[in-house]
């Protein structure tokens, strides 16, 4: 797609449509591919026990149901709901109690007195504190299960037809971000001649469209996006109201008004200070402008840390800081890459000391980004397993080594930086000289040349007399200095060294347009430290205890096929002496799970009692029992599980129990 000497093909202006037109394609693909693959955003704040637990059989309804979360979470009146076996409300309806301790994050519903025996369905929605919604159902049963008519919607909060627009929003906007904060970074630092010209100016509005409009589509999505996942509810007011009354709401209200303030810095970036000529004028409106953009772009950024990973979990002071410097400097690597690809194939301009320039701010912005990126990768991940082993750990080890891969390539565009010369610029300007083209150029710096419109028509002929109408000076004039572009350009074009730069530069871009992709998923992951103290908490946690029979859930994985399921357990009636025990296993569809081998063993630790072998009978698909189970004196028992699969894959699971 690059130029080669001689010029011959192409004309310039189609080269640039097809590299816009390659980017494009790529965008869409990378985007199309993650969306297809991608269901509704993971949740944040997971589940990590309830009272009763699920698929418990209790001996007498009780009077509240609650639920535990690995982290806060914002509830309204519907967020927890308690359905009998007919599918009417068994709770007061009222809004959620906060039962919360410490760091122990629970709620609680009243239910009805005096409700029948039966199987009832818990359903809860909320949103988790940076920003995602989350929701989840299971049944508990009073005397002994039974039919039940509750049937829940198989869609997941945030996800649907809704969803997916809200994530091509989301992406969009961060997209917008980089464009709008790295174009304008670009032409304050990096290339102060590129104000007047208009393919940068194009640029940056852009960039300020997209992400305004996808924060407009947002705000509107977001009270159907955690709620009904209906595309109508995008105009209730009353919605919108309680949006408004949120966190993110919040956010997105202020990006709003920050946006407001960038629309003001870009007219005077590409007006005021395009138009100066001054010297000592622009450096002093070059200050003012870089003060006052980094003011409003460090205020976008903080939109983003004060509603997402960053605003939640350890040392958030610390994370939202380190949040927007990391936001910071990807725009100005990314949006400067973007800028200086339009530079090198929209504009003639554009000279070795811009391109040397930033080299200098995207080696600065990779230092920030590795400082960093380092300090939230601990911070949202926590340990090698959880890097290996969580989504969100696989998602930064692509985006590490895309970064890699990016580093290469810019490695590549650094030589073709050191070779770039001006000379054909020099010659350019010389042949159009003597064309008598009247080039508004300065001489003194490439920054101070003209953008003409890109065009090839024609010129009059080379001299004019006196006479000549002044309509007619002012069209021979401006077609003498679009030959002079244009002549330029294809001098440009011509450079072998320039050429293999905007080789390189086009190769940056397509690996960027991917880890910006990446990046943005990353945004709508449960991070790694969070899933696993989750799952840490579902099968080490300690249940609680009880005057009535002991329910466990114990979640396992094999490491085979078909080799994750769940093990539920009740103890009846969970005292010393000889009990009762019941053995559930169901799959990961949640349907009843038959294993080879199937062993238990009960000790207590704190009396050096045990292990004590327990052998339950297989009694129908996914039921084990076993009868006098016989528990020598009360305390905290641990409960191990050993379950195989296959005749190699086992695995042996705990959870504690008071017992006595």
């Amino acid at each position: 797609m690059s130029a080669t000497a001689p010029y011959a093909g192409p004309s310039p202006i189609r080269r640039p449509v097809a590299a816009a037109a390659l980017l494009a394609a790529l965008v869409s693909l990378v985007f199309g591919l993650l969306l297809a693959g991608a269901g509704p955003a993971s949740a944040h704040a997971a589940l990590t026990g309830s009272d009763p637990q699920d698929g418990a059989v209790v001996d007498t309804a009780p009077k509240e149901v609650t639920l535990s979360f690995s982290e806060a979470i914002a509830v309204g009146d519907d967020s927890i709901r308690v359905l009998d076996p007919s599918g009417k409300r068994a709770d007061t309806e009222a809004e959620p109690r906060d039962l919360s301790e410490g760091s122990t994050v629970r709620y609680g519903v009243a239910l009805h007195s005096g409700l029948p025996d039966g199987t009832y369905t818990v359903a809860w929605q909320a949103i988790s504190a940076d920003s995602h919604p989350i929701s989840g159902a299971f049944t508990f049963s009073i005397g002994a299960p039974s039919e039940t008519t509750v049937a829940l919607s198989s869609q997941e909060v945030g996800g649907g037809p809704v969803g997916v627009v809200y994530d091509i929003a989301r992406y969009a906007a961060y997209g917008g971000f980089v464009l709008l904060v790295g174009g304008s970074a670009f032409v304050l630092i990096c290339w102060r001649g590129g104000a007047s010209a208009l393919p940068m100016q194009r640029l940056v509005v852009r960039g300020w469209l997209t992400l305004t409009a996808a924060t407009l589509v947002m705000l509107l999505l977001r009270n159907p996006y955690t709620g009904s996942g209906k595309f109508a509810d995008a105009f209730d007011l009353a919605g919108l109201q309680s949006v408004l009354d949120t966190k993110p709401g919040a956010a997105l209200v202020s990006r709003l008004l920050l946006l407001g303030a960038a629309a003001l810095f870009i007219a005077v970036l590409f007006g005021t200070y395009a138009r100066r000529e001054d010297e000592q004028e622009r450096k002093d409106l070059t200050f003012g402008l870089a003060v006052g953009g980094g003011v409003v772009a460090a205020g976008i950024a903080a939109t983003w840390a004060m509603s997402e990973h960053s605003s939640t979990g350890i040392q958030t002071s610390i994370a939202m800081p380190v949040d927007v410097a990391h936001l910071l400097a990807v725009a100005a690597w990314l949006g400067g890459l973007a800028a200086l690809l339009v530079a090198l194939y929209r504009t003639p301009d554009i000279g070795s000391a811009s391109v040397r320039r930033f080299s200098a701010v995207a080696f600065a912005s990779v230092v920030v980004l590795a400082a960093t990126g380092i300090y939230q990768s601990w911070r949202q991940v926590g340990s090698w397993s959880a890097l290996t082993g969580t989504r969100y750990g696989q998602l930064l080890i692509i985006k590490v080594a895309l970064i890699a891969v990016l580093l290469a390539v810019a490695w590549f565009s650094r030589r073709w930086t050191g070779r770039l010369t001006d000379a054909s610029v020099a010659s350019a300007g010389a042949e159009g000289t003597s064309a008598g083209a009247g080039d508004a150029s300065s001489g003194a710096e490439e920054e101070d040349a003209a953008a003409g419109p890109e065009d090839t028509t024609p010129t009059a002929p080379d001299e004019a007399s006196d006479d000549v109408a002044p309509e007619r000076a002012a069209q021979l004039a401006r077609q003498r200095a679009v030959l002079t572009a244009t002549k330029k350009k294809r001098i440009r074009d011509a450079d072998p060294e320039r050429s293999g730069l905007r080789r390189s530069v086009l190769a940056e871009a397509a690996v960027a347009v991917v880890l910006l992709a990446v990046t943005t998923m990353l945004t709508s992951t449960e991070p790694g430290r969070t899933e696993e103290e989750a799952a840490g908490g579902a099968t080490a946690a300690t249940a609680p205890a009880s005057d009535g029979p002991v329910n466990l859930s114990m979640p396992f994985d094999t490491g085979g096929q078909n080799g994750k399921g769940t093990v539920r357990i009740d103890i009846d009636p969970s005292r010393t002496g000889s009990n009762d025990l019941h053995v559930w296993i169901d799959g990961s569809d949640g349907e009843p799970m038959d294993v080879p081998e199937l062993k238990l063993a009960l000790t207590l630790e704190s009396k050096d009692i045990g292990p004590l072998p327990v052998v339950p009978d297989r009694l129908a698909e996914g039921h084990w029992t076993a009868s006098g189970v016989q528990i020598p004196m009360a305390g905290d028992w641990k409960i191990d599980v050993t379950v195989r699969t296959s005749d190699i894959d086992q695995v042996t699971i705990d959870k504690n129990a008071k017992i006595g």
